[in-house]
């Protein structure tokens, strides 16, 4: 009885170590035939085209800044609160949505230490931002505005202004793609070209910020009087990416 039960546990791992192979051996079967049905991909090309248009920005940011500095913690974050609630009483009084948008910005107070050590006053800021199309109406509101200084000038498209020509920078990116890919199709000799995949991105300006030497000459006006501005030029992108599949 022993010598068969031996003899059995033989026979079934010299099974278990066949099959083993064996399924080794269909399977690099299987990959050398899917290799031989499916042969790599021959005369597909890679290209990308671009295309822009120039908008004239339409979006005005301001941000007001007042810093203070004082012994007394408390003395110094009053004193910034009633500067940024002066400045926000009177950008209020022109807010409107898209138009003249204001938040509050940065808030912060920290320590000033001596040069021996230990902290002998402290100092804070405080910013305000108003930003939106109507730029005239901002620009007189930074004249009025005598709590806080002008901190930051920054120029940039809405969202309305580049939707409006993204179609059309859009359909000149594919355009300029389709004839790159007939025309580099046809100098290798094939009769045309098919895409296989494709990616369209579009991209738009940042806020810019002022030059620096013509924002100086803007800060340097009497307080009352508006702030100058002059929005300059934006540049909308569309970029198509993709292969196509030259065919005989």
């Amino acid at each position: 009885m022993k010598l068969k039960i031996a003899r059995s546990s033989a026979t079934v791992r010299g099974l278990a170590l066949l099959a083993a192979l064996g399924g080794g051996a269909l399977q690099a079967h299987a990959q050398a035939v899917a290799s031989a049905v499916v042969p790599a991909p021959q005369g597909v090309l890679s290209l990308n085209a671009s295309a822009s248009v120039e908008v004239t920005k339409d979006l005005l940011s301001i941000t007001f800044t007042a810093s203070r500095d004082g012994s007394d913690a408390g003395t110094v974050q009053s004193q910034l609160k009633q500067a940024l609630d002066a400045a926000l009483a009177e950008a209020r009084k022109v807010a409107k949505p898209q138009q003249v948008e204001v938040q509050t910005g940065n808030f912060s107070l920290y320590p000033r230490y001596a040069a021996k050590g230990g902290i002998n006053g402290w100092q804070g800021t405080a910013e305000l931002v108003v930003q939106g199309r109507d730029m005239a109406a901002i620009s007189q509101l930074a004249g009025r505005i005598q709590s806080m200084a002008i901190g930051r000038v920054a120029y940039g498209l809405s969202r309305e202004a580049s939707q409006k020509v993204e179609a059309e920078v859009t359909a000149q990116a594919i355009q300029r793609f389709q004839a790159q890919a007939a025309e580099i199709a046809r100098q290798f000799g094939y009769q045309g070209a098919t895409v296989r995949e494709v990616n369209v991105q579009t991209n738009e300006p940042g806020m810019v910020p002022m030059a620096a030497k013509a924002y100086m000459r803007a800060a340097a006006a009497p307080m009352d009087e508006a702030l100058p501005v002059e929005a300059g030029k934006g540049t909308v992108t569309a970029t198509v990416s993709g292969t196509v599949q030259m065919n005989r």
